[in-house]
């Protein structure tokens, strides 16, 4: 029994096998073929004509998420690591709707959400170039979290004493009628977005606002450059798709042979 569940987790979770790679993709195109059904149904004309087609079309896929979703929560050690994982979350909401539907008027928009699936497409076709530099960018951005937020926290500090200073400069006019508003255009001049519905009419408030959009452009690069840093890191630092089958955890150096997290071995 043990044989045919490791066989199905290779199948279900990797795609290191052919079967495996088939089945992805297979999985792919009923995604791909549930959010067109979803979209069409959303067409008054054709949600008329074919409502029986469209419906058991639907719940001929819901039959084969719920099936794949079981599936999985049968075949890896620790059902929990992949119930309350993303993916699992994300597999879980996909055919949540459907049966919601049964029950609640108006769920049944809500299985657009199946488009998320499709972030799996990084871990299905397992091409070198996209899946291990796509790893590293995740990697980069999950180190790189500290410092962007201590970042976003600066700048969150400079909008909000930039919109209080400019509602003062303004007078409370031209748009910059409370400190909120001030913020608002802080914001989006700081960004370089530049909507103009909200702009400085006055000299002194002008030349802070050319002052502002010129810090800007500084600003910009200074998350680029912290993740620029952590890609470096780990650009020497290949990593593999496979996936823990104890704790669900990816990202594993290309040659692992155990989990960086539970230090279970890896299949």
């Amino acid at each position: 029994m043990s044989t045919i569940k490791e066989e199905l987790y290779e199948i279900i979770f990797e795609a290191d096998t052919k079967i495996g790679k088939i089945f992805d993709v297979s999985l792919l195109v009923i995604i791909i073929l549930s959010i067109l059904l979803v979209v069409l149904e959303s067409v008054p004309s054709i949600e008329r004509d074919y409502h029986s087609l469209l419906k058991i079309s639907e719940w001929v896929i819901t039959a084969i998420f719920s099936l794949e979703y079981l599936l999985r929560i049968g075949i890896v050690k620790k059902p929990k690591a992949y119930i309350f994982s993303f993916y699992g979350i994300i597999d879980f909401l996909s055919i949540l709707p459907s049966y919601l539907g049964l029950i609640m008027a108006g769920a049944h928009g809500f299985m657009v959400i199946r488009a998320l699936r499709l972030l799996r497409i990084f871990r299905i076709l397992k091409l070198n170039r996209y899946t291990k530099e796509g790893a590293i960018i995740i990697r980069a951005l999950r180190d790189s979290r500290i410092k962007i937020s201590v970042f976003l926290f600066a700048v969150l500090t400079m909008v909000i004493i930039i919109g209080t200073i400019m509602y003062l400069v303004e007078g409370g006019e031209n748009g910059f009628t409370s400190i909120p508003r001030g913020i608002y255009w802080a914001i989006v001049t700081l960004t370089t977005v530049g909507y103009g519905d909200i702009s400085p009419a006055t000299s002194l408030g002008q030349f802070f606002a050319s002052v502002v959009m010129i810090i800007g452009y500084a600003i910009i690069a200074v998350p680029t450059g912290i993740v620029t840093a952590e890609l470096t890191k780990l650009s020497s630092k290949p990593t593999s798709t496979q996936v823990c089958s104890n704790c669900m955890a990816e990202d594993h150096l290309e040659n692992a042979v155990y989990c960086y997290k539970c230090g279970k071995k890896l299949n």
